[in-house]
């Protein structure tokens, strides 16, 4: 069987377990998240620890809400990372003056309810590296992902970008290949979904999700 080219993302990254089922099952890239709000939250420290030895064709994400300049650095320049992962309500202005200052590459999440919600992502896609498409937070939620919520993904399908993006949003195994051929998407970002507790991956279930995605 030919495997279809999607891009896999696991984030929320919290252990050496979840870490390896991730790499040798043929994740592209890894997440881990600087927000103290978050289960999935890491110390820097513990993100320099977790990401030693990882293959560098494994790309590293780091996922940060609305993140003061000082965060910023402190993380840069104790862990190695490929891109910012923007998740909170920067603005397009904030985008490109992280990108300049750091010279990284950043991902901005855009939260998604209805199809409106996509025309005001257009602001970003001049600016952004990379845009992920997640369902929009409960009202009233503490974090703006990692919620178990998906949204409408057809209302993906037609829609093209000037920039690559990916699909997240509640995905499981049993849903991210319906999810890819509904949206379209090229790339994939799972966090709960293959979770068996708030922060904590489930390696058989990562490898399940990966298997899924690519088998598209």
């Amino acid at each position: 069987m030919t495997l279809k080219k999607i891009k896999v993302k696991i984030c929320g990254i919290t252990d050496e377990a979840a870490l390896e089922a991730a790499a040798v099952n043929g994740a592209d890239m890894v997440g881990l998240v600087f927000f103290a709000k978050s289960p999935r939250h890491v110390t820097v420290e513990r993100a320099a620890q977790l990401l030693d030895g990882l293959p560098r064709a494994i790309k590293r994400v780091g996922l940060f809400v609305d993140p003061d300049d000082g965060l910023l650095g402190q993380v840069m320049n104790n862990v190695r990372l490929d891109y910012f992962q923007l998740h909170g309500n920067e603005s397009p202005d904030r985008i490109e003056a992280v990108r300049q200052e750091f010279g990284m590459p950043v991902i901005k999440a855009i939260g998604l309810a209805q199809a409106s919600d996509l025309d005001a992502a257009k602001i970003y896609e001049k600016v952004a590296d990379w845009l992920l498409f997640d369902a929009k937070a409960p009202a009233g939620a503490d974090r703006p992902g990692g919620n178990a919520r998906s949204f409408d993904w057809a209302m993906l399908k037609e829609r093209r970008w000037s920039c690559p993006w990916l699909l997240a949003g509640g995905l499981r195994p049993e849903t991210v290949a319906e999810a890819i051929r509904q949206s379209g998407a090229k790339a994939v970002d799972v966090s709960s979904g293959v979770e068996r507790a708030p922060g904590v991956k489930d390696p058989a279930l990562i490898a399940e999700f990966i298997a899924q995605a690519k088998r598209g």
